[in-house]
Order: C-alpha cells, then structure tokens, then sequence
C-alpha cells in the first residue's frame, strides 16, 4: 500500500503478532432508507494496514453517495481507533444521508472519555504506533473540526463492551429575521434573565417595537445592592448596547467576607471582600455543581450543550478564582465557592 497513508510511522517491517492481527471483518451498514433494513458491505480480515485503509476508502465513497460532506481525513481518524479495540468486530453505520457516521467495537472500552478528547493523552503501545501515529491527536482533531463546522463527536458505550463513536453533520441553520430574537443555549437563556444579561446578539427593533419582557434586563434593588455585595450594578446607562456588569464593594459596616468563610488559603475571600466577575457560564456551572458533587466537561455539554473544551476553559477560570479545585479527573466546590452558593 502507499506509504505516504501513513506518513509518520515506520514502514511496519516483521511478522505481525498475535495481538495485531486481525481476525473480525468490519461491517459497513448503509442505510438507504429509514423505513428499510440497510444494505451492508463487508471488509474482510487482511493486513492490519490494508484492512484500514480499505475500511477507510469504502466509509469514505459510501459516505459521500449518500450525500454527506464528512471528509476522508476525519473518518481515517476514526477508523484508525479500532486499533485500540484490537479490531474486535468492528461496524460502521451510515446514516442521514451520510452526514452522520458511527463506529462501534467490541474492544475494551474507554473508562476515561474527557481524557480521550484531550491531546496527547493516548494508550497506543510501541507494537500500535507501527500502524497508527499514536500521539493521542486522533479523536481531539476530529472533535474540534466537527464542532468548527458546525457538527458534533460523542462518546459512548457499547451494549456488551467495547465503544461507539458517532460523527455528525447538519446543514447550516436558517438565520434570524431582524426582529426574531436569536436562540440561545438554555443556561443562557435561565441565567442571563436571572441575572440581568442581554443577549449575546443584539436585536434592532424600530421605536414602534419594544425589547421582548423577557430580555430586559433585571435591575437589583436598592436593598438588594445595599445587603448583597456578589450582586451587578451596571457601569453604563444606555439601554441601546449590552450591560457591562461590575461586583459592588460592600457597604460601610459591612462584613467583607460572608461569615464562616475561612480567611486564609485558596478558598479565603478576595483581599477587598468583593466577589469575582463571573460568566453566563460560569453560573451555570455553580448552579450544576449546587445539585451535583462533582462535574467534568462532559457533564456540562451534555447539560448546556457547546463544546467540551469550551467547558474546560471555564472550569479552569473557575478554579483560578478559587470557586472550585480539581479531585482527579472531576472538579467540586471549595469552601469558597459554597459560601458564595450560601450567600
């Protein structure tokens, strides 16, 4: 086979072992129709190079028959996880038109599917990386160009072991109309009402035609202001462009820190008793961590939707801020961050 295939792995010279050897063919299932049963094409057991480039090439051509736009390079990364699976009877569904594609195995399973999303986490073995590049960049790159166009990647188990792995594609949403507010995520929608947000994208109404109640924003009360120092006072009066909020000092008398709140330590309030400035998305994650002891990237985008390392990144400013520390693989609430739940 051509070896710029694989362009960064050795020439694979040597008997295979037993453990590279494949012995399941892979299945292809074309669903034509949903009413139907599918039609299904069969790669026999080969070479372990072989057998992935022809499972790559036939996914590839029946992918795009259907009409699906998933390119080569994206399913070869996929194809090329059944490594992992040591090739235990692996099924690739075409489905939507091509523009949705899964792959199920019978392998071992992946215990860790945050970590698998994270680049260069990988449990390729030296015998593995004479077919594969092994860095771990595999299911990251496909995740991240998915959700750049649009799409998405999900990680699940099996029914009896193993792991399935689904690719898809949508076309593009319709745009709003000037006067439809646009959608937004459901957290944004609870949180940014329940905290006086606008948003994200600005409506431009005639002067005959008044903002929606609902995307007003929610002015704190004078009692409010003057007893709750985590509440937002707005800096800036004109209702025609989006509010900036900024955390109010406490007033003169005033604890600067919630009682029972340690004062030293990650989880000690800031020097000048003021809560920090958090996101949409940063109260959402709270308000998740509030009913829940623990929460991962994955929890949050299957709660809230958007990407995985979109989430990371606002777990991480979260525990910057002392709100939450990381326990393994999961993160949960310091003392700090119960207290500004409490308060």
């Amino acid at each position: 086979m051509a070896q710029d295939f694989y362009p960064f792995v050795d020439n694979g010279q040597g008997a295979e072992s037993s453990a590279m050897q494949v012995r399941h063919p892979a299945r292809i299932a074309v669903y034509d129709d949903p009413s139907a049963a599918p039609r299904v094409v069969i790669v026999e057991p080969k070479d372990v190079r072989a057998y992935l480039e022809e499972i790559t090439l036939q996914v590839s051509q029946l992918s795009a028959s259907q009409g699906g736009a998933i390119p080569f390079m994206v399913i070869r990364e996929i194809v090329e996880n059944f490594i992992h699976a040591y090739f235990m009877e692996p099924t690739i569904s075409i489905l939507d038109h091509g523009n949705t594609i899964r792959f199920s195995d019978q392998g071992p399973g992946i215990a860790q599917k945050d970590l698998a999303l994270q680049y260069g986490t990988t449990s390729a073995t030296e015998e593995m990386r004479r077919y594969i590049r092994g860095v771990g960049s595999g299911l990251p790159y496909v995740h991240q160009y998915m959700v750049d166009k649009g799409g998405s990647l999900k990680i699940e188990d099996n029914i009896s072991g193993g792991t399935v792995v689904t690719i898809s594609t949508s076309p593009a949403s319709p745009q709003p109309t000037p006067l439809q507010a646009p959608q937004q995520p459901m957290y944004q929608q609870q949180y940014g009402q329940q905290y006086g947000a606008w948003p994200q994208q600005a409506m431009t109404p005639t002067p005959a035609q008044a903002w929606p109640a609902a995307a007003q924003p929610t002015w704190p009360s004078a009692a409010a202001q003057q007893y709750a120092p985590h509440q937002y006072a707005p800096q800036q009066a004109n209702p025609s462009a989006p509010q900036q909020y900024a955390p109010q000092q406490p007033p003169a008398g005033m604890p600067a820190q919630p009682m029972g709140m340690p004062a030293t330590g990650a989880a000690a309030a800031p020097a000048a008793g003021v809560w920090p400035s958090l996101s949409v998305r940063s109260r959402a994650v709270l308000d998740y961590l509030r009913a829940h002891d623990a929460v991962g990237p994955s929890d949050l985008a299957r709660e809230y939707g958007e990407s995985q390392p979109t989430w990371t990144r606002e777990l991480q400013a979260l525990e910057e801020a002392g709100l939450i520390r990381k326990d393994g693989q999961k993160r949960r609430l310091t003392a700090m961050g119960q207290a500004y739940l409490a308060s």
